[in-house]
């Protein structure tokens, strides 16, 4: 009994030593620190870093930040951030306002330093190496706020594009100081230090930018159906890349956003695999790693005499300022709102990874003191707690925003109220129209992507029912999988093309897309039927297509519009549909059509990544054959007869395309049909009953 009672006293010793009671407390705060706070309004983010605090080495000491198992989640929640930052990042929005980032990385860069250095070297009164790598620490920012704009679906609002843009920026910049600063007080700063680091980052940028990407390209082709084989290589990668920069004298975390850049093309956002990303690292990894934050902080500093309570609010006061006024400064350059500029403010104020990577390795080179360390320790939980307030208050104003936004052509109508109808022909034989509907399927949607069999009304219809829906489940958990509402719909009719009609109106869908004909005739047959019923009948968004390759192997979009395109009511959806599709998959659209058109779908929103080429041989339209390229995902606009936007050689040019391109990817658009009372009361149309 008393070597029982021994052993449990040794078990409950301070601080826990027992790996599985270490992380049931870190699972048990993690679970209900953000519970608690919520009812005070306090971020989640903040309950993280102050449960830290409490349970942390210089709080109840119930876990010693050292602890090996903490250590390892804290560097992978560190890099798990970098990463979905890196792989969130939409390249189109990066590479369109690449001027814009560079410019507020250059003033959250200048900034800080402009301002930290003079109050360190003449306030503080630190020598020139200590006071230039403390002013170089005010330039950096951990994304650690990042979590509540991708939560409330912003992430791809222009001022996070930039925000994100400029913080790889300017922490690559101090970090590379940091190598420099250290160098120079050892008296190591030469050329070949110098040619080392550049040696380094060219080998990196190489293995990652350039052989990864086709590594994972060759891997996810040849293992599409190994979801947890995907997962796995994701994170060898993420891992990979921070251990390679490492070997070249930089922190890790830019290897893992480097990483994130590499695959950005490969992992469209709303698939699968990005969903268990996403909850592998926002359910633990991250979480874990604020917690560890948290431990860091040693409360009891401030009594240690004035001067450190003088360090940490000076610290704290200047970090602060010189992120508000970059973000000032990028305000008033761009002619953001208030709103963006309190959201790139929050989202670059928190200071934490690089910031704590600099002031550790400053202090055990013996640049900086034990003053600059403890208040740099105070400062990242004043700043996290700073960022996360703006982020939360910010963001939440965009995002109700976005969503109350008055209805123009470009906000695409109601997304709640978006219903796609995929009609399957062969179960056996989906191809890739699911995934395209994954892909174009806005979240927002309350609506969920239906799966339609017609099946013949005869003796077997049940059973072919039966057989049908069976078929379909492995594509509905698919979907599920991706947080994507998926329904099976059978119905039973003499027609098939009569039932899809039906059933389009039935369930008030907006967008219908239908597998390419058979080569019996082309656009003669669909599901057995003729399609040209289906044209004429379906008054919705239509689209007709043929994907030859996974949609991610694409390069380019290429859009051909026919004149007065944009009279047609369904115009403003398919540009929607077009930009969605070319973020999902972060490639170009390549858009031919006249020059009216291509005004205004350039002055609508989110069409930032059109490249325009104006088109208008109409009298030989696959003279434009010339300009599409391999790799290219063809879509033809088309329009039903009779409309203003619809000629003659509309007819014929889905075949003609077949022809031309037998192996390309190609999708006919067929815009939605307005009633004919309401074409017979607009001018803005031309009608023939």
């Amino acid at each position: 009994m008393a070597d029982f009672i021994t052993e449990l006293q040794h078990e409950f010793t301070l601080p826990f030593t027992n790996p599985v009671l270490i992380f049931t407390i870190l699972l048990f705060v993690v679970l209900v620190a953000p519970i608690l706070l919520k009812r005070f309004n306090v971020p989640s983010i903040i309950g993280l870093i102050l449960a830290g605090v409490i349970i942390g080495p210089f709080g109840l000491n119930w876990i010693d930040n050292t602890h090996g198992g903490v250590e390892i989640f804290s560097t992978i929640g560190l890099l798990y951030i970098m990463f979905i930052v890196g792989l969130e990042l939409d390249l189109g929005e990066f590479v369109h306002h690449r001027n814009k980032s560079l410019t507020f990385g250059l003033y959250t860069f200048i900034i800080p330093m402009l301002i930290g250095y003079p109050v360190c070297y003449y306030f503080l009164g630190y020598d020139v190496n200590a006071s230039f790598l403390t002013a170089s620490m005010f330039s950096t920012h951990t994304l650690v706020a990042y979590p509540i704009v991708s939560r409330l679906g912003i992430a791809r609002n222009q001022a996070v594009a930039i925000t994100v843009g400029g913080t790889i920026l300017t922490d690559t910049a101090v970090l590379i100081i940091l190598a420099l600063v250290l160098s120079n007080s050892d008296g190591g700063l030469d050329i070949g230090f110098l040619l080392k680091l550049v040696i380094s980052l060219i080998i990196f940028s190489l293995i990652i930018f350039i052989v990864t990407p086709r590594i994972a390209k060759w891997f996810f082709q040849k293992a599409e159906s190994e979801k947890y084989s995907n997962f796995i290589f994701v994170l060898f990668v993420v891992f990979s890349a921070g251990f390679l920069v490492e070997l070249g004298g930089i922190e890790p975390i830019i290897g893992a956003f480097a990483a994130g850049l590499a695959l950005n093309k490969l992992i469209p956002h709303s698939s699968a695999l990005m969903n268990r990303i996403e909850f592998f690292g926002n359910a633990l990894f991250i979480p874990i790693f604020l917690v560890s934050v948290g431990m860091l902080v040693d409360i009891s500093v401030v009594l240690n005499g004035p001067r450190t309570l003088i360090v940490a609010l000076t610290l704290t006061i200047v970090a602060l300022a010189g992120k508000w006024f970059a973000a000032l400064a990028t305000q008033k350059t761009f002619r953001y709102s208030v709103t963006q500029r309190t959201l790139i403010f929050g989202l670059s104020s928190s200071h934490a990874a690089a910031t704590l990577a600099i002031i550790l390795v400053g202090y055990r080179a013996g640049i900086l003191d034990e003053y600059i360390l403890n208040g740099t320790i105070i400062l990242i939980l004043l700043t996290c707690i700073v960022a996360s307030v703006f982020t939360q208050r910010s963001a939440r104003e965009i995002a109700i925003s976005e969503e109350n936004a008055p209805l123009s052509p470009s906000s695409m109508g109601h997304f709640a109220e978006e219903k796609i109808l995929v009609p399957i022909a062969n179960p056996t034989n989906i191809g890739y129209h699911v995934h395209l509907a994954l892909l174009l399927k806005d979240k927002k949607s309350v609506n969920p992507i239906s799966l339609l069999g017609v099946v013949p009304n005869n003796k077997e219809a049940e059973k072919n029912i039966v057989n049908f829906r069976k078929k379909l489940q492995e594509f509905v958990s698919t979907a599920k999988a991706a947080e994507v509402n998926v329904d099976i719909i059978t119905t039973i009719d003499h027609n098939s093309a009569d039932g899809i009609t039906r059933i389009a109106r039935e369930t008030m869908t907006d967008l219908v897309i239908l597998g390419w004909p058979g080569k019996a005739g082309i656009l003669d047959k669909l599901l057995g039927e003729k399609i040209e019923q289906i044209i004429k009948y379906v008054d919705k968004n239509l689209w007709v297509c043929h994907v030859e390759q996974r949609l991610i192997s694409h390069k380019r979009i290429v859009v051909i519009s026919p004149p007065q395109a944009e009279k047609e009511e369904g115009f403003a959806m398919w540009v929607s549909k077009v930009s969605k599709l070319s973020s999902e998959l972060s490639i170009p659209v390549y858009h031919l059509g006249h020059p009216d058109t291509q005004e205004i779908i350039s002055g609508l929103k989110k069409t930032g990544n059109f490249i325009f080429q104006p088109f208008e041989d109409w009298d030989n339209p696959l003279s434009c054959g010339d300009q599409i390229r391999k790799d290219d995902l063809i879509i033809l606009i088309s329009a039903h007869s009779g409309y203003i936007s619809h000629i003659p050689v509309l007819e014929s040019l889905p075949g003609r395309l077949e022809s031309r391109f037998p192996h390309f990817s190609r999708i006919v658009v067929y815009p939605k049909q307005p009633p004919t009372e309401q074409l017979l009361g607009n001018d803005d149309y031309i009608f023939i009953p």
